[in-house]
């Protein structure tokens, strides 16, 4: 690609954005509409972060806008590798609307990942070939290859349905994942992978303005929405660290710095499994361990205060990492965002067990003076 982007280009990088972010603006109105009258609603409960009623069917909005984008975008370019993507997250787009409407088993949805990943790897060819360095390791065989992409692939799409649990969190990660990708994309000259990032990065904003600031018009993503963002973001993921720019002075292969992109998602589900596996449960079943549930509770229930933290650490990390991976390479980078992004996931609940010993021993000195206080009235009386 040459140093200055062609005005053409700048061009339908905007129309990229600005379709699908109108698209979505506007049909999430109706979608509200629509939910109040059939009654959708995500009806809150003792694990919820929300209080109140609020349809859960943003997904599609997302959806529609994402792919209309890009197909009208990428007019002039052959979309031709994206097919895959699209029977994929269409498949997974009809799963999260009946998990939404009449509710699936996560059981079901967990083999319906299975199958995705299993389509994009063996007919999409969507496949890890090589590490890297991880480990020392460089070209991997077709099996091993196999078994990683679709292992990769399904904790991915995993990973982004269960950071969604407050408001603007998944959509606010989906979207600096989204810009980050698509801006290497358009630098490195793989054009219709970048107004494909681009075209969701619009229809996230404008769904993160109903989402995060909407009061009367509030809306949720739902299952639809995080599985298709999930699958989105596995996909651009692998090919992220498959592709070969044509230029020698763009950067290939840099699983560090995939990991840094999307490492958020990827340390929670890893943490959270952790947790319920030792406490001897499913590793699918809820709970409130994630961190945006800590953040949630020290930041006195604001969710846009949570999610911008994490976010904005996300994005410290991704800057990081760019400034490192020519110090450090990729097996050192990974380790060390593996042993940083553990560390700093576990500082939100370090901190309310602090505040809660500390809270007991304030209570415990009150009830000693107390009971000091009424020993020596007792004295007093007698």
């Amino acid at each position: 690609m040459s140093k200055f982007i062609p005005m053409e280009l700048h061009l339908n990088i905007f129309f990229s954005f600005a379709i699908s972010f109108t698209i979505v603006y506007f049909v999430i109105p109706k979608i509200i509409k629509v939910s109040r009258i059939k009654k959708l609603f995500d009806v809150p409960n003792h694990r919820s972060a929300a209080k109140h009623i609020v349809p859960t069917l943003g997904g599609i909005a997302i959806m529609a806008g994402f792919v209309i984008s890009t197909i009208i975008s990428s007019n002039y370019y052959n979309i031709n590798d994206l097919k895959y993507l699209f029977a994929a997250i269409i498949t997974m787009f009809v799963i999260g609307l009946k998990d939404d409407i009449i509710g699936i088993s996560a059981k079901k949805k967990f083999n319906f990942q299975i199958l995705i990943a299993i389509y994009l790897v063996l007919l999409g060819n969507y496949r890890i070939t090589n590490l890297h360095g991880i480990l020392g390791i460089q070209e991997i065989g077709y099996v091993t290859g196999v078994i990683l992409t679709i292992v990769a692939i399904v904790g991915i799409i995993n990973a982004f349905n269960l950071i969604d649990g407050i408001d603007g969190l998944a959509g606010g990660v989906s979207l600096l994942t989204s810009l980050v990708y698509g801006f290497w994309f358009l630098y490195a000259g793989d054009i219709v992978y970048a107004l494909a990032c681009f075209s969701l990065a619009g229809s996230l904003i404008a769904f993160l303005l109903y989402n995060v600031f909407g009061k009367t018009n509030k809306i949720f993503m739902g299952d639809t929405g995080s599985l298709l963002l999930g699958t989105i973001m596995a996909f651009m993921t692998i090919h992220f660290n498959e592709f070969i720019p044509a230029l020698e002075t763009v950067p290939k292969g840099l699983p560090a710095i995939s990991l840094a992109i999307i490492i958020v998602p990827v340390i929670d589900t890893i943490r959270v499994f952790i947790i319920r596996i030792s406490q001897k449960r499913s590793p699918f079943s809820p709970d409130m361990n994630h961190i945006h549930h800590s953040l949630l509770k020290l930041t006195g229930g604001s969710h846009l205060a949570a999610s911008s933290i994490i976010i904005a650490v996300n994005g410290l990390i991704i800057l990081l990492s760019f400034l490192l991976i020519g110090e450090l390479g990729n097996n050192l980078l990974f380790i060390l965002l593996l042993v940083l992004g553990f560390v700093l996931a576990s500082i939100p609940a370090n901190i309310m067990k602090w505040q809660s010993r500390n809270d007991v021993a304030e209570e415990e000195k009150k009830e000693s003076k107390s009971i000091f206080a009424f020993s020596i009235f007792s004295k007093k009386g007698e």
